[in-house]
């Protein structure tokens, strides 16, 4: 009788855990490893809450979850310049990254892939089909916020990025350019009078690019993607600017250990390092003996997942090996083909398990592209950095990181060997910057709850409060002139051109007078 009523209780919470579980579709459809990363980060957040996820990815999860269901998108990459992202490019300075407008151009032809992508047509017209959440990456188009509308639930933003205006007018309002950066600027604040200006610049030309192109071309895809999936259902699509700007909440891979202490919105919230499983995988057998029998310890080389070390030119590649082999110390390069005639001490990877090779005690330098993922996790573990960026947030990502202590940036030239050697001996000379990242790591670590924890608290909030919109920023009901005090300014202007003309007529009407009794 006892085992029967323990099997009824082991019932009951089984129950009830399927019972609060919601249903959500998750939108990661950027072909690129460090944003399917994050995409599976929150996937795996989702399915450990309980929920039903279903998942738009361009790189499908190894998952037996009966919980989770996967649209592939993989044919994204035939719709995305990616391979024009590669360390010799870069170099050459054959692609101009930093045109924002490279960026908006190239998603909105990514996000209208994923739309008529034959699995996502058939996601769409499932009438049986229904979510109580959308939870949606944002990079450079609001587009995909629009399979809220075919399925009438709230959504989530998500952002991989520190926060930047443009993310940040999407649920409140801009970020002041005099103090802030756009998220592909060279500068860092505190800023000059000129990068003031710069930064002023950048972003009033982005919101006129926007203004006069890119929102026409959004509105027509938002209602042609969408609209015959909305009236299958019976319902009339809702205007794209209400769509657009009705995001329940932002969540963002950012932290304010790794970015800036910006002005932030109730509904924005920073929950960096999610995607890090708290229990760090052990490193396979060989790594694991590299890295205890390094004495004089370990360098570990990456850059990254998009960018490539095979890619480097020949010269670099060689004077690069040249200048590692007269180091003491063990340099682990993840490098993507065969290298002859190796040094001793360097060892080549061509996959790395970062997170659990940075955890390992003898890591005493990384030397990385600067991306989001990398300063995360090496502020997560400890490790100062060298970045070596090349196009996006990496100069931004890296720039900071050189502000608070914790690394020294090498710019990607054809000396590069001769400029990362000066940086290595400087950054293993000078104790300082691993005892600043170790502080930054303390920083980073002490939250009221874990980054995942957060994740899941916050989809589980909005789903629950319908939206919440106890989160949403008034800003978003105020016109920019308002914000402004435009309308003030042209009282006030009338109000003295009147005053002035009254003044005008009555100095007139005196003078006249005074002729008058004169004559």
């Amino acid at each position: 009788m006892i085992t029967m009523w323990k099997l009824l209780c082991v019932l009951a919470v089984c129950a009830s855990q399927i019972v609060s579980g919601y249903r959500i579709l998750v939108v990661f459809p950027f072909p690129n490893k460090s944003h399917s990363i994050l995409g599976h980060g929150v996937v795996r957040v989702l399915l450990d809450a309980g929920h039903q996820v279903t998942y738009i990815t361009n790189s499908p999860m190894k998952s037996s979850s009966p919980n989770l269901r996967q649209v592939d998108v993989s044919d994204n990459v035939n719709h995305f310049p990616i391979n024009a992202f590669n360390l010799e490019t870069f170099l050459q300075n054959q692609i101009r990254t930093d045109d924002i407008t490279f960026f908006y151009e190239a998603f909105f032809v990514l996000n209208k892939a994923t739309i008529a992508n034959p699995n996502v047509q058939a996601l769409m017209g499932d009438p049986a089909q229904e979510f109580d959440l959308v939870f949606v990456e944002w990079m450079f188009s609001e587009l995909m916020s629009g399979l809220s509308a075919v399925y009438n639930c709230p959504y989530v933003w998500f952002s991989s990025m520190e926060p930047h205006w443009m993310i940040l007018e999407l649920i409140d309002e801009a970020l002041n350019p005099a103090y802030t950066t756009e998220i592909m600027s060279l500068n860092s604040a505190p800023l000059t009078f000129t990068e003031r200006v710069s930064e002023l610049y950048g972003q009033l030309h982005t919101k006129a690019y926007k203004a006069i192109h890119y929102d026409s071309l959004e509105r027509q895809a938002y209602e042609k993607g969408f609209g015959p999936f909305v009236a299958a259902k019976g319902r009339v699509l809702p205007p794209w600017e209400d769509v657009k700007y009705n995001a329940s909440l932002m969540l963002a891979n950012a932290h304010v250990s790794m970015g800036e202490a910006t002005r932030l919105p109730q509904s924005f919230k920073p929950i960096g390092g999610y995607h890090i499983d708290p229990k760090t995988a052990p490193l396979p057998q060989d790594l694991q003996n590299i890295m205890d029998n390094a004495s004089n310890g370990v360098i570990y080389f990456s850059m990254g997942s998009t960018l490539q070390s095979k890619d480097l030119p020949h010269e670099i590649k060689t004077s690069l090996l040249k200048m590692f082999g007269k180091l003491k110390q063990t340099v682990l390069w993840k490098f993507e083909e065969n290298v002859p005639n190796l040094p001793k001490n360097v060892k080549i990877i061509k996959w790395a398990p970062q997170p659990s090779i940075l955890a390992h005690p003898n890591c005493i330098l990384f030397i990385t592209h600067g991306g989001l993922l990398s300063t995360t996790e090496t502020i997560h573990y400890g490790v100062p950095t060298i970045g070596i960026p090349a196009f996006a947030d990496q100069f931004l990502n890296v720039k900071r990181s050189v502000k608070k202590g914790i690394a020294k940036m090498v710019y990607l030239s054809y000396n590069l060997a001769d400029e990362l050697k000066e940086a290595i001996e400087e950054m293993i000379g000078n104790p300082s910057y691993r005892q600043r990242v170790q502080e930054l790591s303390e920083v980073y670590h002490d939250r009221p709850a874990p980054p995942a924890a957060e994740l899941a608290h916050w989809v589980r909030h909005v789903i629950r409060t319908r939206g919440a919109p106890h989160l949403r920023s008034p800003a978003l009901l105020v016109p920019w002139y308002q914000k402004l005090y435009l309308d003030l300014a042209a009282v006030v202007f009338v109000v003295i051109a009147l005053l002035f003309v009254v003044v005008k007529r009555c100095l007139l009407c005196l003078v006249s007078s005074e002729k008058v009794k004169k004559s």
